[in-house]
C-alpha cells in the first residue's frame, strides 16, 4: 500500500522560503513520477512541479517556475519542493501525488497515490 505523508509546511512572510517534504513507503519508487499540486479556497487542484525518480527532468507550473525546486532523495524514499520568494498567492494546501509511470505530467487526473495535503500559508 503507498503511502505518502507530506511535512514542512506552515505559516510565512511574503519573500521568505519553506520546504517541504514528501516521505513515500509501500513500493519501490524508481518507476514512478511524484508531483506536488496544490488547492486554494474554492479554487481547482493545479499542478505546481513534477518529476521522475530515475530521471533529472523536472516540470513546473509558470506560476512557480524560477522559486520553487522539486528534488528527491533516493535513499530517503522523499522527495522535496523548495519554495522561495513565497507570495501570498501561493497559500494553498499542498498536495504529494504519485503515478506508475517514469512520464512526468501537469494532469491530476494522472496520480493515483495522494498524500493528506499540508497547509501553506504566504502572508502580505
Amino acid at each position: 500500500q503507498v503511502q505518502l505523508v507530506e511535512s514542512g509546511g506552515g505559516l510565512v512572510q511574503a519573500g521568505g522560503s519553506l520546504r517541504l517534504s514528501c516521505a513515500a513507503s509501500g513500493r519501490t519508487f524508481s518507476r514512478y513520477a511524484m508531483g506536488w499540486f496544490r488547492q486554494a479556497p474554492g479554487k481547482e487542484r493545479e499542478f505546481v512541479a513534477a518529476s521522475s525518480w530515475s530521471a533529472d527532468s523536472a516540470r513546473y507550473a509558470d506560476a512557480v517556475k524560477g522559486r520553487f525546486t522539486i528534488s528527491k532523495d533516493s535513499a530517503k524514499n522523499t522527495v522535496y519542493l523548495q519554495m522561495n520568494s513565497l507570495k501570498p498567492e501561493d497559500t494553498a494546501v499542498y498536495y504529494c501525488a504519485a503515478r506508475l509511470s517514469v512520464r512526468v505530467t501537469a494532469a491530476k487526473e494522472d496520480y493515483t497515490y495522494w498524500g493528506q495535503g499540508i497547509q501553506v500559508t504566504g502572508s502580505s
